[in-house]
């Protein structure tokens, strides 16, 4: 089915603060539609409006047909406990809620005193239908499979590791057959396969879709429009012609916007300081001409007296045009995110080895392995998901013991960890009052301000943690605790950024261990061996395990 979602004059927020307003969207058959904005600006907050699972602050949302399928998938990916693959993947398709439906509506049929229960059994049918429920447990072994995915349908959604979910939350999307597609940052956690999996899909679909993501090369290549949500101008703004007209086109209204101004600020304090000019020459004539002329000359006095009063009119004149000039505001210069985490006493050279390391989960087996991370090195570690990346990074980091071989942590160092979900703030308790008993050594005062450097404002910091954004103390909140701390020695883990690096190796890396998928069973000596996977280079002192290179490879 075609469906065309409209949203008129939209305002959104939380509490009293309104994040936007009067926004107006159309989402066509074959519409990609990203939105971008800063953390906080308010993306998700519209996508759940446009679900409608929120009531807006103002405006309307309306689809055509009224019965259109619109699929809203949310950026974390929620692991109900004892929940299955197939379930998650039901609830995700949104085919478990048309079958609870359409189960409810058949058996109302059966109560003869139920008004309208066939049309109602008529139209959950035809949702069930639509939603892909019918096939579902047929066409969900295959997706799982080509994902390169090991589990099957029955296996526990809690018990799968984040690269795991990640592929799953991939496959639900693979699987559903929305009229409207709303995706809040699918491309977290994914590996580039499943990042090209996901751009194929989106520019394949026949249904409108609407997706926030801070991938660029992602929007680049995968959007036909862009609604800008600035939070800096409290406007917002659609541009079309997708992602790299909108920031040719972003840059140069910012350019015309700035250009106006100081043309504006400029004629302005021109006239302003003529006007000031000949007020102070009025004042001065009036002055003189009250004098008495040494020649008590009455003709003289009163033609210095008209000279006077011709000034202040031209005074009149100008502050007149003052009044006229059409007032233009000054852009509002972005808010920019700027830390450095402070520099680390010295301590051992050698912040983590591991030797012969073997890690075994359930079935799943990584190594042997050997490394050694040294100070001052910055190290990426990528692969497929599943691959292990997680596990290698528990390694390293002490976080998890190997069944074989050892691995040990140098002399003096500690530990700064942001774990994959970005659990280190969690809970009912206030932002701020949690925040505080990670930075002990800070004041109440200090907490609130180093907060609002990371965008955090009043309005944040009095609210329980779990009902922040993800773009709130969920990323920020990690980063503002691990800024005021020295570490003892450089060892820091930031697991999973939200979304792939790509190319931002070569600007930040030193080196980057890329993890195969095909070597991490150490029971098998043909799959640890091969002329396709080049042994260990660089820095690294594993066997084949680990390709350890330079960051621009």
């Amino acid at each position: 089915m075609t469906a065309t979602l409209v949203a008129q004059g939209l305002a959104g927020g939380y509490g009293h603060r309104t994040l936007f307003d009067g926004v107006d969207l159309t989402v066509a058959p074959g519409d990609v539609v990203g939105i971008v904005g800063a953390n906080g600006a308010g993306k998700s907050t519209l996508l759940r409006l446009l679900a409608g699972a929120d009531e807006p602050q103002a405006g309307t949302v309306s689809l055509a047909p009224t019965d259109a399928f619109v699929g809203w998938l949310p950026q974390e990916h929620e692991r109900v406990t004892g929940e299955t693959v197939a379930a998650y993947i039901a609830r995700r398709t949104g085919c478990a809620e048309a079958t609870r439906e359409m189960d409810a509506t058949a058996a109302a049929l059966g109560d003869p005193t139920a008004v309208g229960a066939d049309d109602a059994y008529a139209t959950a049918l035809d949702r069930w239908l639509a939603s892909g429920a019918a096939d579902l447990d047929e066409r969900m072994p295959v997706v799982l499979a080509d994902l390169g995915l090991d589990v099957g349908p029955d296996a526990e959604m809690t018990g799968l590791s984040g690269g795991q979910a990640a592929r799953v939350g991939l496959a639900a999307l693979l699987l559903s057959r929305f009229d409207i597609a709303l995706l809040d940052e699918p491309t977290n956690d994914l590996d580039l396969d499943g990042l090209e999996r996901l751009e194929t899909f989106v520019r394949g679909l026949r249904g409108g879709a609407v997706l926030v993501s801070h991938d660029r090369e992602f929007l680049a290549r995968s959007v036909t429009r862009v609604l800008e949500l600035d939070l800096a101008q409290n406007s917002h703004r659609v541009y079309g012609g997708g992602y790299d007209a909108y920031l040719e086109e972003r840059a140069t209204l910012r350019r015309q916007a700035r250009e106006k101004y100081e043309e504006y600020a400029e004629t302005k304090a021109d006239l302003v300081s003529r006007a000031r000019t000949q007020r102070e020459w009025s004042s001065q004539g009036v002055r003189n001409a009250m004098k008495k002329s040494p020649d008590n000359d009455k003709i003289r006095r009163k033609a210095s007296m008209e000279s006077s009063e011709k000034q202040a009119q031209k005074v009149r004149q100008m502050e007149s045009r003052i009044a006229r000039l059409e007032e233009v505001e000054e852009p509002r210069k972005e808010w920019q995110l700027e830390f450095t985490i402070g520099s680390a006493p010295r301590s051992s050279s050698v912040v983590s080895t591991l030797s012969g390391a073997v890690f075994r989960q359930g079935n799943f087996t990584l190594g042997p392995v050997s490394l050694q991370v040294n100070a001052g090195e910055r190290i990426g570690i990528t692969g497929p998901n599943g691959a292990g990346k997680s596990t290698l990074l528990r390694g390293i980091l002490g976080r998890q013991q190997p069944d074989e071989g050892s691995a040990s942590l140098g002399a003096s160092v500690e530990i700064g960890e942001i774990d994959q979900a970005r659990s280190l703030l969690v809970g009912a308790r206030p932002l701020a009052e949690t925040f505080e008993g990670f930075v002990p050594e800070l004041t109440s005062g200090e907490v609130r301000t180093l907060l609002a450097k990371f965008g955090l404002k009043a309005d944040h910091v009095t609210r329980p943690v779990d009902g922040l954004s993800p773009g709130g103390a969920d990323a920020r909140g990690p980063r503002a605790a691990a800024s005021p701390r020295r570490e003892r020695a450089g060892a820091r883990r930031a697991h999973q950024p939200p979304r792939p690096p790509r190319h931002r190796a070569a600007r930040t890396g030193t080196g980057f261990v890329h993890w195969h998928p095909a070597a991490r069973d150490a029971r098998s000596p043909d799959a640890r061996r091969g002329p396709d996977r080049p042994a260990v280079a660089g820095r690294g002192r594993g066997r084949d395990r680990a390709v350890v290179g330079p960051a621009s490879a």
